[in-house]
């Protein structure tokens, strides 16, 4: 099974056995994958009523639901990683749905667009129009994303909510890592992967 490039990353951040919780999990490829070659166990969460057929055809464990409404059906520390990739800036309250990703996880994947890229301060300062571009593809009327930020505001946030950044890695919108990116992130990094856990 081939993973989207996103999904190939976050793998290699995930140890063998863990216990996962996948947010907004699509199809259940990332879990299948994890299951099939990490020994991971777990459940996705998908809204989708297509993509939940999916996860069963698949032989993943899912639960079909709305992650605006949060994570109460589980305790916390149910779970060693808790990812959500291209989900957060989908969410009513980002904020939020990351404090309850660290309750009943020990960490947290998350991965997101780069609202702060070149492309978009250049289309929304010199064009005047809202951002269209790889990592962000749709238009301002037909968008999914209603809470979109930059990585300076995703790690504002952290520090504001008592999150520890483990690991940061910004590749460009076919993820593929960038080394001119390392050095300005917030200015030339079009998607980010963090890694997060609760600062005790």
């Amino acid at each position: 099974m081939t993973l989207r490039a996103d999904l190939a990353l976050i793998v290699d951040w995930i140890e063998p056995g863990s216990r996962v919780l996948d947010l907004g999990c699509g199809d259940g490829s990332l879990m299948a994958h994890l299951a099939e070659t990490r020994g991971v166990t777990g459940y996705g969460v998908e809204i989708d009523i297509d993509n939940v057929v999916e996860c069963v055809r698949r032989g993943v464990n899912v639960i079909q639901d709305d992650l605006n409404d949060g994570l109460s059906a589980f305790d916390r520390n149910t779970f060693d990683y808790v990812v959500m990739s291209q989900t957060l800036q989908t969410m009513a309250r980002p904020d939020l749905l990351l404090e309850e990703m660290l309750r009943v996880g020990r960490q947290g994947i998350v991965t997101l667009p780069n609202f702060g890229h070149w492309r978009c301060r250049w289309q929304i300062g010199i064009v005047g129009r809202m951002p269209v571009s790889p990592a962000l593809p749709a238009q301002w009327y037909d968008t999914d994303n209603i809470h979109l930020c930059s990585l300076s505001d995703f790690e504002t946030l952290c520090a504001a909510r008592n999150i520890r950044i483990l690991r940061r890695e910004v590749v460009n919108h076919a993820h593929q890592r960038n080394r001119v990116a390392r050095l300005l992130p917030n200015l030339l990094g079009e998607v980010a992967i963090y890694r997060v856990e609760r600062h005790v």
